[in-house]
């Protein structure tokens, strides 16, 4: 970072301007409101690496062949057969054939977006500052962007209310989210008497069904979202940290390699574990879909 912007030297390699500088977006905004603003940075990352990946999978099988087969084509059979296991161990219904696309698309799709903090922070700023001039920014980490993963988790909730409405009907789902966990049929047997105090409880009960739905259907794209966007987003700080640690001075180049190379092997067990969480949750989800209380 220092060196292509050796004019603001002093600006930016303190502490708040280097990482301040690192995390800003291209953004465009659209009228008056900051709500209509788009990340260019992250929306043209995420549509370009999901095309690059599904064009390597495309090519892939479309030259596969069923002798011995060669590396790539090894390599998408094992990516291929893991997820297909995993899904089988979790989705028991019908659409499976659905399903297991569904969240290998997910896997690869995450895995990439997060494989983008492994690109050098300061190279990608002196690319983006040679074409777009010295204050140019990108952010090269898709999933670092809370706007990403939320729209990620928004398309598996959709996808979730899509199934459980499909399977169950609008009227098994609506009956659902007041009559689950609690509430049933026996409760509405005004000949018995337990009927009698179901009936009595009723607007307390389906008031206490939905508030506890409508508590579950609000956590799931919180917890989906937050939980990958803030795994990335931490390990895009600490790597700035170690980065600008490195700027202040030639003396401490060498520790923050060291720490760097050390972080980064680290690290590449949180890109993918968090890309297998995030696959995994998009399966349970849409298994519980499936299913009835």
């Amino acid at each position: 970072m220092a060196t292509e912007h050796a004019g603001n030297a002093q600006q930016v390699l303190t502490p708040s301007g280097y990482i301040d500088h690192h995390l800003a977006f291209n953004a465009k905004s659209f009228g008056e409101s900051s709500f209509w603003t788009l990340h260019v940075d992250t929306f043209a990352m995420s549509v370009a690496l999901g095309i690059i990946v599904m064009g390597l999978i495309w090519l892939v099988a479309r030259k596969a062949t069923s002798g011995v087969p060669g590396k790539g084509q090894a390599f998408v059979e094992l990516v291929f057969g893991f997820i297909d296991d995993q899904v089988k161990n979790i989705f028991h219904g019908n659409r499976h054939a659905f399903i297991a696309p569904t969240a290998l698309t997910v896997f690869l799709w995450v895995l990439v977006l997060n494989s983008m903090d492994f690109l050098p922070v300061d190279w990608v700023a002196g690319i983006v500052s040679f074409f777009g001039g010295e204050h140019a920014t990108w952010r090269a980490v898709p999933t670092s962007d809370i706007n990403t993963t939320f729209a990620l988790a928004l398309a598996v909730w959709i996808l979730m209310i899509f199934f459980s409405i499909k399977v169950k009907g609008l009227g098994g789902w609506v009956h659902e989210l007041f009559y689950a966990p609690f509430g049933g049929a026996k409760f509405f047997k005004p000949k018995t008497a337990m009927g009698i105090v179901g009936l009595l409880l009723s607007p307390l009960l389906f008031v206490a069904n939905f508030a506890f739905n409508l508590i579950e259907y609000i956590s799931k794209p919180l917890s989906h979202a937050l939980r990958l966007f803030g795994n990335m987003y931490a390990g895009e700080v600490i790597f700035l940290l170690l980065g600008m640690w490195a700027a202040t001075g030639a003396g401490w180049i060498i520790p923050s390699a060291i720490l760097g190379a050390g972080w980064s092997i680290f690290h590449i067990l949180i890109v993918a574990l968090q890309a297998f969480i995030f696959m995994m949750l998009t399966v349970v989800y849409l298994a519980m879909a499936h299913e009835s209380h």
